[in-house]
């Protein structure tokens, strides 16, 4: 099992984030770039191999991702999955867009290209054989968007996430990292059945973006909860927490980290603001409340990463 990496662009010059990036891009995954849209990128990325798994966790402002065609050594599979904003995915002829929970498979094997809001994104390269053997229609399935509302596509993305929880520790149980790999093609494939049923239209699409925009929108009311969205919404408690259950969270939960996401960048971006007054100006009551939280999340004190001194995404 490799070792856990980590990069960010805390440290970077902004006129050399480009340059960094691209090469942190493609030393993770060979023949990656990334277009990146002036000098206000920036960027988290944890990276680490379990077994076939070769993963990154990458966490970003807007940019465009493109890959050259890996060479055929060994058949693989590449796979992208949504954890926040969207994207919009093209192979060939084929194109697809991901909202937050849905994941896509493509072939490392020719070239790709990937337009990115402001994102959260888990990726996965691993070979086909595995995963081909638990679902034989693969090749049909590539490129079509898989939702991520179908209860396959929920425990898939909470498995996904969880393993870098275990990140440090991993090492200690020396079947762990087969067992990982295992329980990765179970539920991928499980997932993937899951997503060829009917599911959610284009009405609840709009309906997620509707709703996201809404809390994107409002993050700084200390107010903000699930009844507060359903009436500006006009839609009943009940469809809002169906909108983020389909996404794999709750509201509050939601919430909770858009905050947190939002006081990491202001944190950056407004070096002479107090951390008091960053948690007040995001709807926290309690700023030391905001710390635990933020460090819960982070891994690191709001003052640790002001100062770089990070230790998760």
């Amino acid at each position: 099992m490799g070792a856990l990496l980590k990069f960010h662009t805390g440290d970077v010059a902004p006129q050399e984030r480009a340059r960094y990036w691209n090469e942190i891009a493609d030393r993770v995954f060979t023949g990656t770039f990334v277009n990146v849209p002036g000098e206000e990128f920036a960027g988290r990325m944890l990276a680490w191999r379990v077994g076939d798994l070769d993963m990154i966790r990458t966490d970003s402002t807007r940019s465009g991702v493109g890959r050259t065609p890996l060479p055929q050594d060994e058949e693989r599979l590449i796979l992208h999955l949504q954890c926040r904003g969207s994207s919009e995915h093209s192979q060939g002829r084929s194109h697809c867009a991901l909202e937050p929970g849905d994941f896509v498979l493509a072939s490392p094997h020719d070239s790709y290209s990937i337009q990115l809001t402001g994102h959260e994104m888990l990726v996965v390269e691993f070979p086909r054989a595995p995963l081909v053997d638990r679902f034989p229609g693969v090749d049909d399935a590539l490129m079509q968007r898989m939702c991520g509302a179908t209860p396959g596509g929920r425990v898939f993305h909470d498995f996904l996430l969880s393993l870098w929880q275990q990140g440090e520790r991993a090492g200690e149980d020396p079947e762990w990292e087969s067992g990982v790999n295992a329980v990765f093609y179970d539920l991928a494939a499980m997932a993937m059945r899951g997503a060829q049923r009917p599911h959610a239209g284009q009405g609840d699409a709009d309906m997620r973006r509707r709703i996201v925009a809404m809390v994107s929108a409002n993050l700084e009311d200390p107010a903000l909860r699930t009844a507060s969205i359903a009436d500006a919404c006009n839609v009943s408690v009940r469809t809002v927490q169906n909108v983020f259950a389909a996404m794999g969270t709750t509201p509050s939960a939601y919430i909770l980290e858009q905050r947190l996401r939002r006081a990491a960048d202001r944190l950056m971006a407004r070096p002479d603001a107090s951390i008091t007054e960053i948690a007040f100006e995001l709807g926290f009551n309690d700023s030391a409340y905001f710390t635990r939280c933020f460090r819960q999340h982070f891994g690191a004190a709001p003052r640790d990463w002001r100062l770089g001194k990070t230790k998760e995404l």
